[in-house]
This record gives structure tokens, sequence and C-alpha cells, in this order.
């Protein structure tokens, strides 16, 4: 049976546990907009030196080769953005996730002393009963962590298809840009 102050404890854990867990969120979002913020500057600053090219141009083959040398870079920054959100939201679940493990844990072993102190106080032929609440306890225990493994194959596959999906957009922009040096057939 649980007293006053074990509910307490936990209640208290509890809500250390979601500030903790808020916290995590807010530094996500900080890195996300210090991220924005420095691309925000950096292509300020880039769309004033392209202006000034596009200005200075003098025909269209000069024109489309200044296009051309603009478009790699740009995707790669492009890429090197999608890496970096990727990366701070990998990170802040990572972090989220390792605090869900914590409480988890501490909840399975809080159970199973609350399992084991009804089993010592169980009256005499409850055996077959208490074997079979261990026994739901274990299953549910592998199904979890089936269920986390699972979760990390995928999360490791998804970052697989992600880095294979940025190589292809930035091979393809440097195809493209390849392509456009080429001198057009007359």
């Amino acid at each position: 049976m649980l007293t006053a102050e074990q509910l307490i404890a936990a209640q208290r854990t509890q809500v250390e546990t979601l500030f903790g867990l808020t916290q995590k969120a807010f530094e996500g979002v900080e890195k996300l907009v210090e991220l924005n913020v420095q691309v925000a500057k950096a292509s300020l600053g880039e769309v004033a030196e392209h202006a000034q090219a596009v200005l200075s141009v003098k025909d269209a083959q000069e024109l489309l080769a200044l296009q051309a040398s603009l478009l790699q870079p740009a995707a790669e920054r492009a890429a090197a953005y999608s890496r970096h959100v990727y990366d701070i939201a990998a990170s802040t679940n990572s972090e989220v996730g390792k605090v869900a493990e914590t409480q988890m844990a501490e909840a399975q072993r809080r159970f199973m002393s609350v399992v084991d102190t009804a089993v010592k106080n169980a009256p005499a032929g409850t055996e077959n009963a208490v074997a079979l609440v261990k026994s739901a306890v274990a299953a549910a225990n592998n199904a979890f962590e089936s269920v986390h493994k699972a979760a990390k194959q995928a999360a490791d596959v998804a970052e697989a298809n992600f880095q294979a999906v940025t190589n292809t957009a930035v091979k393809a922009t440097q195809a493209a840009k390849q392509q456009a040096k080429r001198p057009a057939a007359v």
C-alpha cells in the first residue's frame, strides 16, 4: 500500500520530469531559432551579392553561367540547413527519450516493488494468481523493449535515408551545373 509520502514524492518526481522535458524542448526550439537567424543573416548578404552580380551581367550567356554557378552552392546550403534541423530534432528527441526511459525504468522498479510486497502479503493459495501477475509484467516489459528497439531501428533507417536523399540532391545540382556550363548547341 502506498503511503501519502510516497504519493507526494511520486508526484514531485513527475512534476520535475515534466519541467525537465519542457526545458529540453525549449532548448531545441532555441537552437532552431538561432539556426534560422544565422541562415536569415547569411541569406540577406547573399541576396545582395547575387543582385549585384545579376545587374553586372552583359548578355544572356553570362546570365545562364551566373545562374548555374549559384545553383550548386544554394543546394548545398539547403542540404546543410536540413541536416542542421535534423540534427537538432534528433538530439532533442534523444534527450527526451533518455528521460522517458529513465522514468519508465523507475516506474517499473516501483511497480515491481509493489508486486513483491503484495506477493509477500498474499494469502496462501494465491500462488497461481501471483505467478500470472509476474508473467504479465515480464511480458509487458519485453513488449516495451521490443517496441523501443524497433523505434530505434526505424530512426536509424530514417537517418540513413535522409543522408542518402541529401547526397542525391547535391549530386543532382552538381550535374545540372555541369550541364548548364556546356555551350548551347546552335
